[in-house]
């Protein structure tokens, strides 16, 4: 019988997560909605992803972010690193506004939930440097000209690519921790936008899944979601968790396609991921005590650095 080893930090998470379902206190919000406190520290550490793709889409659609648009819900944290307007056609811009704007709302429900209000906006480094960071060890190589997430509509979607998956992935790991009827109705409420976001996504790349990304020669929009996806499982260290556009027909919906549209694993179900994995992932690090990457001072909160401790 094959046996599974448990790194430490899984074990301090499995161990706080116990400690906090058997604590009797619960948030109470309005007078109506109460979470547990388990749950409390699960939407605070969403917040540190919500934070920065709000921020990378707003910046990238509209120019501006959270500190023009609801700077009441940035609590006082620095403003993003790198960020730039994209040169975006009318309908990409328009659909990222959209999108953008959307999480604005929804870190606007999430504070209103958590105690105290969660966190405060954490540093996030949303520049071009970041990106080419990551498009190059996608690849193995370093990328001529470096890419840039803000350059036109192709690079934007591929850089978009990076973010609302993330989200999703941890609410669904998140999902089977959430026991109060508030929490499960947040999750849900926040998994379907995320699901329906990463979604739009994959469409608009995948109907130029065939297109060469300018000026990388022979590198298709497909190629480069491949190489995406492969990336963050190396970095996530938890098995295949994550699939490009155009995969190997048995990866394929029922072995028969390889249109990947939506990544799923072999019963069409919505992969997982820990948040041990999501920081692996989004600090670049391959390791959720090592800041970095989106994150250069590490992502907030009590679950987050409590990895740090290590």
């Amino acid at each position: 019988m094959a046996v599974k080893i448990i790194s430490k930090s899984t074990k301090l998470f499995a161990l706080l997560l116990v400690l906090l379902s058997y604590s009797p206190n619960a948030v109470l919000v309005r007078s109506v909605t109460i979470i547990a406190s388990t749950e409390d520290l699960l939407f605070a550490f969403a917040l540190n992803f919500d934070y920065c793709t709000a921020e990378y889409l707003l910046h990238g659609a509209l120019g501006f972010g959270l500190d023009e648009v609801a700077p009441n819900l940035v609590d006082g944290g620095p403003s993003p690193i790198g960020a730039s307007v994209a040169n975006l056609s009318p309908l990409v811009k328009d659909i990222f506004s959209q999108i953008g704007y959307q999480y604005v709302g929804r870190i606007r429900a999430i504070k209103r939930t958590v105690i105290n209000g969660g966190i405060a906006r954490p540093l996030v480094n949303i520049s071009s440097a970041t990106f080419a960071e990551f498009m190059d060890n996608a690849f193995g190589r370093q990328l001529v000209p470096p890419f840039d997430p803000y350059a036109n509509d192709t690079n934007f979607l591929l850089a978009s690519y990076f973010f609302p998956y993330i989200g999703l992935t941890g609410l669904v790991n998140a999902n089977a921790l959430l026991l109060t009827p508030a929490a499960k109705t947040l999750g849900a409420r926040i998994l379907s936008i995320d699901a329906g976001q990463d979604a739009i996504i994959r469409t608009l790349l995948y109907e130029r899944r065939d297109e060469i990304v300018t000026p990388y020669d022979g590198v298709s929009v497909a190629e480069f979601t491949n190489r995406i996806s492969d990336l963050r499982n190396r970095l996530g260290k938890e098995g295949v968790k994550d699939e490009g556009l155009v995969v190997p027909i048995e990866q394929g919906a029922e072995g028969r396609v390889t249109g990947n549209v939506l990544s799923a694993n072999n019963d069409s179900l919505s992969y997982d991921r820990s948040p041990q994995a999501l920081l692996r992932i989004v600090y670049g690090t391959g390791n959720e005590s090592v800041p970095g990457g989106f994150f250069p001072n590490g992502a907030s909160g009590v679950l987050a650095d409590s990895f740090r401790l290590l």
